[in-house]
């Protein structure tokens, strides 16, 4: 008969995993006395596990204030897997061509958390571009690729991934949940998303969500560009019909079948 995989769970491995995990949050750094109390575990056995972390790169310490934080191994680890997602490699020549046809900077973001994240980016060939940092958590309320995410999640998860209250960043930013609600309820039937400032003054950007196999959201696909470039009237008759035949492109090479029908909500 065989064991459940369970069973062969090795706890001083269980334990370096729960030290690592910790890091996941809001916290940079962590002091061993933290540590142990949050893992309930003796001082002496968190500092050995650190030491091990640390002599592989995992874990490195602060000298200046001796407490731990995530080592470069885990960028790298990191980097591996977000360059091995089928998303990605399918994403990269259809960003691409993305890209020349808005002439504007491209990206692919994902849900992680609360927030939306960059994994992919294409920057624009112009002299003054918009640039999204790989791996930046971005608000989910205020920008497009964190609107459309939002948008096809049911209420019950809205109420969970949003904060209370939400935070403006901008005097376009929507911080009413009844009007945001509304309009995620908008974003859901045109398929798409527009940022107009919402969270930087000066940036705007149009996103569509990208769907596989399962018919499930797995990721955004957006057009961003400074403000005096992308109008109302070019986002609206230009963009969104680009990023939307990307997103659809996409999304077929991930299997989804946009011809059957959507489920009764």
């Amino acid at each position: 008969m065989r064991r459940e995989k369970s069973n062969y769970v090795i706890q001083s491995v269980s334990h370096a995993l729960d030290v690592l995990e910790q890091f996941a949050g809001d916290a940079d750094e962590i002091g061993v006395t933290e540590l142990s109390k949050l893992l309930k575990l003796h001082k002496n056995n968190v500092f050995r596990l650190l030491a091990t972390l640390e002599s592989r790169g995992y874990i490195e310490q602060n000298r200046a204030t001796e407490n731990y934080r995530l080592g470069i191994r885990c960028l790298q680890l990191g980097q591996g897997f977000v360059q091995r997602m089928g998303l990605l490699r399918q994403a990269r020549p259809i960003l691409a061509e993305l890209g020349v046809q808005a002439r504007e900077t491209t990206y692919i973001a994902i849900l992680r958390r609360n927030a939306i994240v960059p994994v992919l980016v294409n920057d624009a060939d112009r002299p003054v571009r918009i640039t999204s940092q790989l791996g930046e958590a971005l608000p989910l309320h205020s920008t497009a690729v964190g609107k459309v995410t939002l948008a096809h999640e049911s209420d019950d998860e809205q109420r969970t991934l949003l904060p209370d209250p939400l935070p403006r960043f901008t005097e376009r930013t929507v911080v009413d949940r009844q009007a945001l609600a509304s309009q995620l309820k908008s974003i859901s039937s045109q398929g798409y998303a527009i940022d107009m400032g919402e969270h930087i003054e000066d940036v705007r950007a149009v996103a569509a969500p990208i769907r596989d196999y399962t018919r499930a959201v797995v990721g955004t696909i957006a057009i961003a560009g400074p403000a005096y470039r992308l109008l109302a009237e070019r986002m609206e008759k230009e963009l969104a019909p680009l990023v939307v035949k990307a997103a659809r492109e996409l999304s077929g090479r991930l299997g989804f079948d946009g011809a059957r029908r959507e489920p009764a909500a």
